[in-house]
Parts: structure tokens; sequence; C-alpha cells
């Protein structure tokens, strides 16, 4: 099992989250985070004020999934979450030991 941790642009949440559900893969953790990579911020006008943004808001997507559908969910984040543009963010995958699920007491694969 692996963990896919994807930090995308807000506005392509939706977006992504559709793609992933039309794939069969609709559990996640949707966190709102604030960060910057390379982009170091951003500029943004506000009623003829420029301002700098240091930290521009996003979306972490967390998904732990099956070895065998990780490309797949990659690859649909990566297709609906790209602009082309600096800052459509970053994807990491980790790699899971285990999984049980609360409720059931089930674990691993069956957790999911």
């Amino acid at each position: 099992m692996k963990k896919i941790e994807a930090i995308i642009r807000v506005e392509k949440f939706e977006e992504v989250k559709e793609a992933l559900k039309v794939s069969g893969y609709p559990g996640m953790t949707k966190i709102t985070v604030e960060g910057h990579g390379r982009q170091k911020g951003l500029k943004q006008q506000f009623r003829g004020t420029t301002f700098e943004v240091e930290f521009p808001q996003k979306i972490k997507l967390e998904i732990v999934a099956q070895d065998g559908d990780v490309d797949g969910i990659v690859e649909a984040i990566v297709t609906h979450a790209r602009t082309g543009e600096v800052g459509d963010g970053k994807i990491f995958i980790y790699p899971v030991e285990s999984v049980i699920k609360v409720r059931t007491g089930e674990r691993d694969g069956g957790a999911l």
C-alpha cells in the first residue's frame, strides 16, 4: 500500500476530486494548507494596490491506495491539476505499513 499526498491549487480541487471519483478512487482527505516552493509566493492586486502573498493557499489531498492503483491516481491528479504555470503543486508517495479500520477492526486491503 502507498500513501499519496498531492498539493494542488485551490481552484483545481473540484476538477481533481471529480476525476478521482470517476476513476473509482473516491476516498481521500482534504486539508487546506499554505506554502510555497520555488515560486516564493505571488503578487496580487486588490483595488489598485499590489501586495505579496508569501504563503499562497493550497489544497493537500491524502489518499491511501493499493500499489496497483497508484499510477492511475497519480495520472488523474496530474492531468486535472496541471495548468502549466509555476505553483501547480507536487505529489509525494510513501509506503504504508498497515491500515486499520476503526469501526470494524479490518486490516490492510480490507480497511481501504
